[in-house]
């Protein structure tokens, strides 16, 4: 792993990203030390109090799993029965046969937590590509790009 730059953020920066996040703007909180650091390939990561809590992903701030794993998960999520786990911890996009539940206010294009049915664990994040009624009643087709996932080198960065 080679940093390419590393750098603290400006408090106007911040605040853009917080505004950018929506739901998830609790992940940084008052007054924390915010860095981001260019890794080569991989995503930009913003290190929170020097925990990578968030990546950009598309020009598009997305939180890390780390981030979301001790949060309860109440929506932009979709549901995986235990066949599809092990597709999805390898880095496999989403199918629809997949999954057996959804946020139904999903929309395209949005920034999704994929969880287990059993223990209802985080297992990645990604960017829905249809919506959350579709994902549910789809027989085929993927319904979610895997951006970030249980054991990929974001996960196992280790600052």
């Amino acid at each position: 792993m080679k940093t390419k730059q590393r750098y603290f953020l400006k408090n106007k920066k911040i605040k853009e990203i917080k505004k950018s996040l929506g739901n998830y703007q609790d992940i940084i909180p008052k007054k924390a030390q915010v860095e981001l650091i260019k890794i080569e390939d991989m995503p930009d990561i913003l290190l929170i109090n020097n925990e990578p809590l968030l990546m950009q992903s598309n020009d598009k701030i997305i939180p890390t799993l780390k981030a979301v794993i001790n949060d309860d998960i109440t929506e932009k999520y979709a549901t995986v029965d235990m066949g599809a786990i092990n597709f999805v911890i390898k880095g496999a996009d989403i199918m629809s046969p997949g999954i057996v539940d959804a946020d139904k206010s999903i929309t395209p294009g949005e920034t999704i937590i994929v969880i287990e049915e059993k223990h209802h664990k985080p297992l990645a994040i990604g960017t829905s590509l249809i919506t959350g009624e579709e994902m549910i009643e789809n027989n085929k087709g993927k319904a979610i790009e895997n951006l970030h996932y249980v054991g990929d080198p974001i996960w196992e960065l280790d600052i």
